[in-house]
């Protein structure tokens, strides 16, 4: 969580004195995660600039969301799961400098990513985490 919020940060800031919305584009699976955690963020921001932002959210997969980036969707702020997905958009677009990843703590990617489980209808095998698969 440490690291998005790093990386909010520093996409924000950057964009912060040009606009007071930014754009999340993110896989599909932390859609309800950001619903939760950007009025917090929000909160935060006010409190550190008195400035108001707006955080819009595009989600699919981090690959799709990748591919429109390079197409020209102006994202301000990316939380993908898959480092692939972050590397392409500077070896295809030359969007990020090559060394992104070196900028911050943990070489700026999470040890977890949020998980989802999709299980047949009605669950018949109780599976409710790793430990039941």
């Amino acid at each position: 969580m440490r690291v998005w919020l790093s990386l909010i940060l520093l996409a924000a800031t950057s964009v912060a004195a040009a606009q007071q919305t930014i754009l999340n584009s993110s896989y599909d699976v932390a859609r309800e995660l950001f619903q939760t955690y950007n009025p917090k963020f929000q909160a935060y921001w006010k409190a550190q600039t008195g400035k108001d932002i707006t955080i819009q959210q595009s989600h699919s997969g981090s690959s799709k969301q990748a591919r429109a980036i390079l197409q020209g969707l102006e994202a301000d702020v990316v939380t993908f799961n898959q480092v692939t997905d972050v590397n392409v958009l500077h070896e295809k677009g030359n969007l990020i400098p090559e060394d992104w990843n070196q900028r911050l703590p943990n070489n700026a990617s999470p040890y977890y990513s949020t998980t989802a489980f999709l299980v047949r209808k009605g669950n018949p095998k109780d599976i409710q985490g790793w430990g039941d698969l």
